[in-house]
């Protein structure tokens, strides 16, 4: 019998090697190749359906000739994890939902599914639990799913059967790394496997209309476990974000064909599952009797959703020779370039302070809008005074500098005047053109002018 051919793929992300080295030749990343079967001597590929041609070959059509029209989406009955799909789900679409273990993306969907189930025809395919495992804890969350097919397998053969048989609406994959095909003969969870079986149930979901769900493993850094060619091959990638000892979870949209990416679901983890928070705001603000030194709150933007974030300073003297600077929820070189232009363009060294930076409720801010709010909070921590109650501010800040504008500034004034905030320290180019009812607006062009006009506020 021929030996079967075989290369070495990175687990990261998804390079091909001809031979074992350590490091890998496309990412450089140490220890992640893996041994895969190529190809399987004695068999045609192209007799095989998973390799031919998903449809006929298409004309070449000259763009303006082509109507656009509106994707029909359909609703999960959550309001949040219908905002973080982009309006619903898709007929066809593949979704790929990532997360920690235990941080409720099983309970998500068990509870999504039993809300199509009552107008829709869905089915559940768990690789992980038992069916009675996933009836008890449906008669935990109290869900009217009577309606609601389930099966527990493995093999993916066999789940592709199941779904030509029953032809669902929507069908959910729990997990893309328990899944197997016997084409390949590696294990369970390894590159080939979940490249291959995830490319061939999206395959399914394109030919015929069915709307396929996965969930996916994530890796110790937070990444989706396999290559990145999992994420390239679906329409949607989700995640859920936020510490499993915590009752509020966060689900962000990184990538989206039907709808915007970034966007923001908040819920909170009750004894009937998880739950849709209506004012999200309000779980990122620290409730205080009076003002506290080295807080601040800041507008910052998820998708279309501005949101308040109560942004926390801590500075005091290091005992070290060198300096500590710690952020949590914000990208900690961002903050040794803004300790830089604080000492640089406004004269306050922080050299030999140690500084913490925290996001108050978990949420992490990828957007440099918060550099106005990190060094605000960071002055009024080294000072021991608070800023002024009612206060919101956000805004770029520059190696020069000048205080960049931030995109949506309207709505992120319109969304702090809504919760009672009476002050906003806003770039000059963000200041409205009409003034807005019960809310000052300070209007900076520079870091110095900033600190300036916020001892006048004072």
């Amino acid at each position: 019998m021929a030996k079967a051919k075989t290369n070495y793929t990175c687990s990261e992300c998804g390079g091909i090697s001809n031979k074992w080295t350590g490091q890998c030749p496309a990412c450089h990343a140490w220890n992640t190749l893996v041994e895969t079967v190529v190809d399987t001597p004695g068999v045609n590929r192209l007799s095989n359906p998973v390799h031919r041609s998903l449809a006929q070959t298409a004309p070449v059509l000259s763009l303006a000739d082509i109507e656009a029209v509106d994707v029909p989406r359909f609703g999960t009955g959550i309001e949040e994890f219908d905002r973080v799909l982009g309006g619903g789900l898709v007929a066809g679409g593949v979704v790929l939902i990532g997360g920690d273990p235990g941080i409720g993306k099983s309970t998500l969907l068990l509870q999504a599914l039993a809300n199509i189930s009552q107008a829709k025809s869905t089915l559940y395919v768990s690789g992980e639990e038992s069916g009675a495992q996933i009836a008890l804890r449906a008669r935990r969350l109290g869900v009217e799913a009577t309606s609601l097919k389930l099966q527990a397998e493995i093999q993916l053969e066999k789940i592709l059967g199941t779904l030509a048989d029953l032809k669902p609406d929507v069908a959910v994959i729990d997990s893309i790394q328990t899944v197997y095909s016997d084409a390949l003969s590696s294990a369970p969870g390894s590159v080939a496997q979940v490249r291959e079986c995830a490319a061939q149930l999206t395959r399914v979901a394109k030919q015929t209309g069915v709307t396929i769900i996965l969930v996916g493993h994530v890796t110790k850094e937070g990444a989706l476990a396999g290559p990145r060619v999992l994420e390239h091959i679906v329409d949607t990638v989700l995640y859920f974000e936020g510490d499993t000892q915590s009752s509020f979870r966060l689900v962000r949209a990184i990538k989206n064909r039907f709808g915007a990416i970034n966007e923001l679901g908040v819920f909170a983890m009750s004894e009937k599952g998880l739950k849709g928070v209506s004012n999200p705001s309000a779980l990122f603000l620290s409730s205080h009797d009076s003002a506290v030194p080295g807080s601040v709150v800041m507008v910052t933007q998820e998708g279309t959703r501005p949101l308040l974030v109560e942004i926390q300073a801590l500075v005091d003297t290091s005992h070290l020779p060198n300096a500590r600077r710690l952020s949590v929820g914000l990208e900690q070189n961002r903050l040794a370039m803004l300790l830089a232009v604080l000492h640089r363009h406004a004269g306050i060294a922080a050299f030999d302070q140690d500084v913490f930076i925290n996001a108050v409720g978990g949420v992490k801010i990828t957007e440099p809008a918060a550099d106005l709010a990190v060094l605000l909070a960071i002055n009024s921590s080294m000072r021991n005074k608070a800023l002024p109650r009612g206060l919101v501010v956000f805004g770029e800040v520059g190696l020069a500098g000048e205080i960049r504008p931030a995109p949506r500034g309207q709505e992120r004034l319109r969304e702090a005047a809504k919760l009672g905030f009476s002050i906003a320290m806003i770039p000059k180019s963000n200041a409205p053109k009409q003034k807005i009812e019960g809310m000052t607006i300070v209007a900076v062009e520079r870091i110095d002018e900033a600190f300036n006009k916020l001892r006048e506020l004072d």
